[in-house]
């Protein structure tokens, strides 16, 4: 997500470091790799053109302040305009009301349906709400089929009705959830190939019939920038609360977060990075912006972590993290908790400077976990909690007792003496982050 992008930017402010102040000619080159960086993810044009003049502007009219040094200062203000840019504070979806009805509109083929379990998933894990899914996707071949069997995976219920009034199965659906104590409503809607007058006019029989609290529309983060056209063409008949976009994990520029709230005014409640019910995360401005800078995402981590390990057990590893004592097996007490948050990969990435050490590349096959377990459990205790003696031939025994290769059994030992390393470097506070 953003990869690509990210890594255009930081390269062009790694430019300017060791600078003595900052000038409209030494920052130039820089501005310049920025704008190309953001054209070619597909941001809109005039958002370009308006977040460099400001950051120009803002750079160029700043004062150095004895804490920061010039590249600092540019860090900071390029990572403000791209906070603002992304929507600036973190728009929260409506979880405080007793009851809530969410209406999931969008085109065909951008998810929704796989969407509105995942939404469903996320309010009874994270919020404790006990969702109900209704199915008004009564046009599409086999929609509402998918839509059961993502509740019956999930052991969320599916409303559903032999009608040809969609507005009828919406009212049916709400009068169920509320006799039967269920306290939030997502509706799956019709989507099309493109808009159309019957389905706008649909969707707005809905709006205009039913009190939503939310009306959320779900957008392919692939389209580019003519996403915007369907947001905006979405939001002159309804009144969007937000947008949803999915597919962020897949061959996506991520241009279109960048343009949409600036452009449209509806913000990113929530993206979709994983094709696994539980990929979808709240959007955080912020967050994304460091993340697209290499600062990482600790907070986000800590979210994935909280409810599958324990308090205690984070301390301590923390700890042992700090002091750089934490060992293999510290990880393998802990890998079938690590199983639970999904692609360990993504995890990686999320850490500070992770493209910069080049360990947004790595790659793990879901097959690879066990392996690395075998590995791991084929080493004796001492060898675990020292896996600097682990030389040529206790490498070949390891590698023949898990039945993988010796060159895989360095893989694991580098990879993991990587991200020691980085975290003792960020607990002692000496892995200089630019803000």
């Amino acid at each position: 997500m953003f990869e690509y992008m990210g890594d255009r930017i930081t390269k062009a402010i790694k430019n300017i470091r060791g600078l003595g102040r900052i000038t409209e000619d030494n920052i130039n080159d820089a501005m310049r790799e920025i704008r190309l960086a953001l054209l070619e993810a597909d941001v809109n044009y005039n958002v370009v053109k308006e977040f460099i003049s400001k950051v120009k502007e803002k750079a160029l009219g700043s004062d150095v302040s004895k804490s920061l040094k010039p590249d600092e200062l540019f860090i900071k203000i390029v990572k403000d305009e791209l906070v603002e840019l992304l929507g600036g504070e973190y728009a929260p979806l409506n979880t405080t009301d007793k009851f809530v009805v969410i209406m999931l509109c969008g085109l065909q083929g951008s998810g929704k349906t796989t969407t509105a379990g995942k939404l469903a998933n996320m309010l009874r894990k994270k919020y404790n709400r006990k969702p109900l899914l209704v199915a008004c996707d009564i046009y599409r071949p086999a929609a509402v089929e998918q839509l059961k069997e993502i509740g019956l995976s999930l052991n969320i219920p599916v409303f559903t009705e032999d009608k040809d009034k969609v507005l009828d199965i919406a009212n049916d659906g709400i009068e169920f959830a509320k006799e039967n104590n269920y306290d939030y409503v997502i509706i799956d809607t019709a989507g099309r190939l493109q808009i159309d007058n019957n389905l706008m006019q649909e969707l707005k029989t809905l709006e205009d019939n039913i009190k939503f609290n939310e009306i959320l529309l779900v957008i392919d983060a692939m389209m580019g920038q003519d996403a915007i056209n369907v947001i905006t063409g979405f939001n002159e008949t309804l009144k969007l609360t937000g947008c949803i976009l999915t597919k962020m994990d897949g061959d996506t520029k991520g241009g279109v977060a960048l343009s949409l709230r600036h452009l449209t005014n509806v913000p990113i409640k929530f993206v979709g990075d994983s094709e696994k019910m539980d990929g979808l995360s709240e959007f955080y401005p912020k967050r994304m912006a460091e993340r697209i800078l290499d600062m990482g995402d600790i907070l986000s981590i800590a979210e994935k972590v909280e409810g599958i390990v324990s308090e205690d057990d984070a301390k301590k590893q923390a700890l042992k993290m700090k002091k750089g004592t934490y060992d293999l097996e510290d990880f393998l007490s802990t890998f079938k908790q690590i199983k639970k948050l999904g692609p360990l990969e993504n995890i990686i990435k999320m850490l500070p400077q992770a493209r910069s050490m080049g360990l947004n590349n790595i790659s793990i096959n879901p097959k690879d976990m066990a392996h690395v377990e075998a590995i791991i459990l084929s080493m004796t205790p001492y060898e675990r909690k020292h896996p600097e003696i682990l030389k040529a031939s206790r490498k070949q025994r390891i590698a023949k007792g898990s039945g993988r290769s010796v060159e895989e059994v360095n893989r694991l030992l580098k990879q993991f003496d990587m991200m020691k390393n980085m975290m003792k470097m960020v607990g002692n506070g000496n892995m200089k982050l630019p803000f």
